[in-house]
């Protein structure tokens, strides 16, 4: 693989999240803009370098995609963050909400024998502390059938399996309603106003999710 500076290493991870989550595989420049706090124009010259590089398909005013080795690139970025977390969670007793940042940090890490070794030390886990599936050393991604609470219908039970959003702020929400990976919730209510969610946990606790809540816990 090619060797790229910690920022290109940031854009192509930030398109390969973006467009993993649509139809298309593709994204827009403004999309990447909001996602690493920068302006489109600095986004545009990025663009044409990882183009140069064959790391994505570009087309002035047009949405972007990876290439092959631009995917592999991302998901080997994906493999190393997602077992850092595991390994700051598991190992070192870190909080969930506290160990994306610490991530971001050291997956720029170049040493592939050093992250194989960790995968080994850790077991070998398919998943992250937030439920995200962890690449395989060959690129291999682990099946999810994993969908939105806000898709669950009423009257169903389902489990928390994984989050759509690990930003401190959003973890630390969840807390506030004691939700962590493996809660069993029963969907009892949907307000059509604004889409809002009541659901029950095995305790019996009944409380109210929002829509910007409920769309980013995956559930299965």
């Amino acid at each position: 693989m090619q060797a790229l500076t910690f920022t290109e290493e940031n854009y192509i991870k930030a398109i390969y999240t973006i467009s993993d989550r649509n139809d298309t595989g593709e994204v827009s420049v403004n999309e990447i803009a909001e996602r690493v706090q920068t302006r489109p124009a600095t986004v545009t010259d990025m663009f044409k370098k990882l183009s140069e590089k064959e790391l994505i398909h570009y087309e002035k005013y047009k949405k972007v995609r990876l290439t092959n080795e631009g995917t592999q690139i991302a998901l080997s970025i994906l493999r190393k963050h997602r077992l850092w977390e595991t390994f700051l969670c598991d190992k070192l007793n870190f909080a969930w909400d506290e160990v994306h940042e610490i991530a971001e940090q050291l997956e720029h890490i170049r040493s592939q024998k050093l992250i194989d070794r960790m995968d080994e030390y850790l077991g070998f886990p398919e998943y992250d502390p937030h439920g995200d599936p962890i690449p395989k050393q060959n690129g291999e991604l682990p099946a999810s059938k994993a969908v939105p609470l806000t898709e669950i219908p009423v009257n169903t039970t389902c489990v928390f399996v994984a989050v759509n959003d690990t930003s401190s702020a959003f973890l630390q929400q969840l807390k506030r309603f004691n939700l962590e990976i493996g809660t069993e919730l029963n969907v009892t209510e949907r307000m059509p106003y604004d889409n809002s969610v009541w659901v029950t946990n095995k305790n019996g606790d009944n409380f109210q999710l929002s829509e910007k809540i409920s769309v980013n816990i995956l559930v299965v």
